[in-house]
């Protein structure tokens, strides 16, 4: 069969399952979403996935991904089991304005190999919650994974009486296959590289991309040093650093610079010499491009490939830095256990470096800062140019919604123009309905404001001469 036809099949699946829950009530698709995690997620099940995920991708730690499967899946579970996304799901009674949701039909997801054993999980219950299927297209070298998490939920859905092809796995996925996938879905979410974002925004189907990550976060002198140092240290090792908002570069302002770095040292960072930035760095980028070999891989293994050695009790590298750009290449996003270590003056030095490291990688995804000033905080938040600031919190575990704080759970990080992206936002069901407006006369009609209040001043300034 031809790559078209392949397509056309699922795409029948699909359509036809999808037909079967459009008419759901909110507690039958609660409930579908309800056993799609628990299948996943319950113990001996979640355990499987995180081995093979590993097993296959040979990209972070058990540990890790099972933290994902146990953890992040019921959070984004408890996240959205509340939201109603059935019929009226708002209404505005002094605008006499209702909407109504209702599904786009077939979603198309595009799954990386840094995160196969959840984002499965994730998208599918949120294209589930808005009455949709989804047909997930992982990365080839995630594909058993995939298969795997998606047999699970097909048997939650089946056992719930729904219908198993509401979710779909490209077992063989090929860039061919995908690309007409996503020519024919209805709507697509695109997780991974650069390029696959572009494929999915040139496809001429409507598409919520994500941007790079680059999280450079940001202590300054009123923070808890102790706690930053520890958060920053969890952040960057969890998984290996597979996820796209893992701290790549901290900034230590004025006078506490040396005391973190030292603190960051206690808890298990190496601090590479003069002498082995060279060697690091062209261990791990290779024509300009981050050498596959790295990625996610533990400190020891890094250091192994660059003729560095590591301590064992060593868990991440931290690499002195002065500048942004090209040649100074570990202003970069690293998707490695290995950060670039700033030093500033003030806190506009980090803002403007922050926006400067971010516009050459990461632009528009995520910062962070550890403080105790709120003024400092508003000040940081409103100078830099991203979508997200995480404030004394771990940066890879918040971005994507965490049980303390309100971001909503997903994989999925909008970075707004700075990005090349349509959206700001955390990506969930919400993005995957349509809205009907419904919308009434109003009890009392506006009144236009006379010129003299709706122009005020302007009319003097502007007066014809």
């Amino acid at each position: 069969m031809s790559v078209e036809v392949d397509i056309n099949v699922l795409i029948a699946r699909a359509r036809a399952a999808q037909q079967v829950i459009e008419g759901y009530t909110q507690a039958q698709v609660d409930e579908l979403i309800t056993a799609m995690v628990w299948f996943v997620a319950r113990t001996g099940a979640a355990e499987k996935i995180a081995e093979l995920a590993v097993e296959e991708t040979r990209l972070g730690d058990y540990e890790g991904k099972l933290s994902k499967m146990a953890g992040k899946c019921r959070a984004a579970l408890a996240d959205i089991i509340h939201d109603k996304s059935v019929g009226v799901i708002e209404a505005d009674n002094e605008r006499k304005l209702i909407q109504i949701a209702k599904p786009i039909g077939i979603v198309g997801a595009l799954t990386p190999t840094t995160h196969p054993e959840a984002s499965p999980v994730i998208k599918a219950i949120s294209a589930v919650k808005g009455r949709n299927a989804i047909i997930l297209a992982p990365h080839p070298r995630a594909k058993k994974t995939c298969q795997l998490v998606c047999e699970y939920m097909r048997d939650a859905l089946e056992a719930c009486g729904a219908p198993r092809d509401l979710v779909i796995n490209m077992v063989e996925p090929t860039l061919e296959h995908t690309g007409e996938l996503m020519k024919q879905v209805d709507v697509i979410l695109a997780t991974g590289g650069a390029a696959m974002v572009k494929a999915a925004y040139s496809s001429g189907t409507p598409a919520f991309g994500v941007g790079a990550g680059n999280a450079v976060i940001t202590v300054d002198e009123t923070a808890d040093l102790d706690d930053a140092a520890a958060k920053i240290k969890a952040s960057k090792t969890f998984d290996l650093a597979t996820s796209c908002s893992a701290d790549n570069a901290v900034i230590g302002v004025g006078a506490i610079a040396d005391e973190l770095l030292e603190k960051l040292q206690a808890q298990g960072g190496y601090l590479a010499t003069a002498d082995e930035y060279q060697l690091l760095a062209e261990t791990l980028w290779t024509d300009g491009h981050l050498n596959p070999d790295i990625i996610a891989q533990s400190a020891q293994k890094i250091g192994q490939l660059a003729g560095i050695e590591i301590p064992a009790d060593k868990s991440f590298i931290i690499v002195p830095e002065t500048g942004y750009g090209e040649s100074h290449p570990f202003s970069g996003e690293k998707l490695s256990v290995v950060m670039a270590f700033y030093q500033v003056k003030n806190l506009q030095e980090a803002i403007e470096l922050t926006n400067h490291i971010q516009e050459y990688s990461g632009y528009g995804h995520s910062c962070g800062l550890f403080s105790s000033c709120d003024a400092n905080i508003l000040e940081f938040a409103l100078g830099t140019r991203t979508s997200r600031v995480m404030i004394n919190q771990p940066q890879s575990s918040s971005n994507s919604g965490a049980l303390w704080n309100g971001m909503r759970q997903t994989f999925s990080l909008g970075c707004g123009s700075w990005g090349g992206n349509i959206t700001t936002d955390n990506i969930t069901w919400r993005h995957l309905v349509n809205i009907t407006w419904v919308s009434r006369p109003l009890t009392e009609p506006k009144n236009l404001p006379d010129d003299e209040e709706l122009f005020g001043a302007v009319m003097s300034k502007t007066a014809v001469r």
